[in-house]
């Protein structure tokens, strides 16, 4: 049986890593003021430069259900059954959407990640071992939708600007994070991005101090594969948080940047490390 794996451009795989694991990506819509244009085609620079400029946010579109229609249908021409993997619902709509579509298909299984970013692409990168491994596209899907809650998603951000523009920071919490130079983790937790613990003074050794606590507190990992990702980060920030999973015994360590779509949401000089938390299972 030939299974294709499916993800959105919000997975933030690489175009090394989709060639790697041949993974089949559909593409969110982004709009800069009269631009609109696919994720990927309008990149995470563009997003910050735009922002820059004109101290407005972009907006991001889900993809709708005749999208998801003719993405599938592409699939099955080729391929027996699909396995598609959504940003979480409870940040999109593009999952319901997927859903919605799949349930009038044969052999087409949509699983919501609960995740973002390259929380997703773990998941993927798992369900792509597994047809490798000769699995049913139902066995993929249910050993898949077991990990789901085992997907460890957390960033630190440098600022809190597209936050604030988002209307998901108060403009206290925004000109007091300015003042004391603080740096909030975001934490995917049950669906739903969420603060998590606030590290103050040079970002440098904010993430250093953060890889820690993630390693620490989430510390029964699937040492296979552990992702370094960001929108904007200097080569010596990243390489230290590289290093931080290589020291925790990472096998594989991917390192992306993160699309339009999340830098729509996340901004600039945002960096996590993510990995499945269920080793000792």
């Amino acid at each position: 049986m030939k299974i294709a794996i499916s993800a959105e451009t919000t997975a933030d795989f690489s175009k090394e890593l989709i060639e790697q694991y041949g993974i089949f990506i559909t593409p969110f819509t982004i709009t800069l003021g009269d631009r609109s244009d696919y994720d990927g085609v309008i990149t995470g620079d563009d997003i910050i430069e735009y922002v820059n400029k004109t101290g407005k946010l972009c907006k991001t579109s889900a993809i709708n259900a005749f999208q998801y229609t003719e993405h599938f249908n592409n699939l099955l021409k080729e391929y027996d059954a699909v396995i598609h993997f959504s940003i979480s619902s409870e940040l999109s709509s593009a999952c319901n959407n997927a859903k919605s579509v799949a349930d009038t298909m044969k052999n087409v299984y949509v699983i919501d990640s609960r995740s973002l970013s390259t929380g997703i692409a773990l998941l993927a990168i798992y369900a792509k071992e597994l047809v490798e491994q000769g699995e049913s596209a139902k066995t993929v899907y249910e050993k898949c939708l077991n990990r789901v809650p085992s997907v460890q998603a957390s960033f630190i951000l440098k600022r809190v600007d597209y936050l604030y523009k988002g209307g998901r920071c108060s403009m206290l919490s925004f000109l007091g994070a300015n003042l004391l130079k603080i740096r909030p983790q975001i934490i995917v937790k049950e669906g739903k991005m969420i603060s998590g613990k606030k590290y103050r003074g040079n970002y440098a050794h904010g993430v250093n101090t953060y890889c820690d606590d993630v390693l620490s507190q989430f510390n029964t990992p699937d040492l296979n594969h552990g992702f370094v990702t960001y929108t904007t980060a200097s080569p010596e920030i990243v390489e230290n948080a590289i290093q931080k999973l290589k020291d925790a015994g990472f096998r594989n360590i991917h390192v992306t940047r993160a699309g339009g779509t999340i830098t729509t949401h996340c901004g600039e000089d945002c960096l996590g490390i993510l990995y499945l938390n269920d080793g000792k299972q």
